[in-house]
């Protein structure tokens, strides 16, 4: 609160500075140079990028592509051996579809060798074709393959025509019933059924009509099959791997004198 008995505080006189700067200033000269605001420092840094580039048609083809690949990689898998190396097979976005990973078909074609020129092949559960596919590259021919699924078929239709795959056999057709039907002509057998469909056994007692004396049936099912049940049917099992949850098993059809000897 301001003491009316108490007289006002004189004010400070302006120092030598101000009053240079009052001398110095006109304020309707339009000629004094101003002085310039500062550029923000994002502005500044900004200006110092240099833009880029325009991307040449290749660069933009090639970005294209890679654009692609990135949506797609979910959606396809690799051959990884033969004359198909490394080409792309499509995959459907469909229930239940789940084509052998490229870790175990590798484990698989160590297993049986490289090279699989001149064997008959059955892919009885194509779906991809990632199994029959994989073999005819590797020089299986004939190689046969039975899908149910409408829409699978008419894609292995389109991977056939792509690779120009001239020894693989398309058939629409339930695998069951027509490896029943089928005379025992195969050198190996290729089954991966669904795995929500609990085909493991069925397919694997079909599959014996099918195979040659000492030919193979590879198979992949959510659990280990055990050895001595499979040699009671006249098969021994191979090999066996775990990967995640599939169950990959190389099982060898026993020649008719083995099997009696057991």
């Amino acid at each position: 609160m301001t003491n009316p008995t108490r007289p006002a505080r004189p004010k400070t006189p302006p120092g030598p500075r101000a009053l240079r700067a009052a001398a110095d200033h006109d304020p309707w000269d339009d000629d004094r140079p101003t002085r310039a605001a500062r550029t923000p420092r994002a502005a500044r840094g900004a200006a110092a990028v240099p833009a880029p580039a325009p991307l040449t048609p290749a660069q933009q083809a090639a970005q294209k592509r890679e654009r692609r690949a990135a949506v797609h990689a979910a959606h396809e898998i690799r051959i990884i051996g033969g004359q198909w190396r490394r080409r792309l097979l499509p995959v459907p976005d469909l229930p239940g579809l789940r084509p052998t990973p490229d870790r175990v078909r590798e484990t698989l074609f160590n297993w049986l060798g490289q090279e699989l020129d001149g064997w008959s092949v059955l892919d009885a559960f194509a779906g991809t074709g990632a199994l029959g596919f994989e073999a005819a590259s590797r020089g299986a021919a004939p190689v046969q393959m039975l899908e149910r699924e409408t829409k699978l078929v008419a894609g292995l239709a389109a991977s056939k025509a792509r690779l120009d795959a001239t020894a693989v056999t398309i058939t629409q057709a339930d695998a069951l019933a027509w490896m029943k039907r089928a005379p025992a002509r195969f050198d190996l057998v290729l089954l991966d059924p669904p795995f929500d469909a609990n085909l493991f056994e069925p397919a694997l007692a079909a599959a014996l009509h099918c195979v040659v004396p000492q030919g193979w049936i590879y198979l992949e099912a959510s659990t280990a099959l055990d050895a001595g049940s499979l040699a009671e049917r006249g098969l021994e099992l191979y090999r066996h791997v775990k990967a995640g949850a599939v169950h990959a098993h190389l099982l060898r059809r026993m020649a008719p004198a083995a099997q009696a000897g057991e």
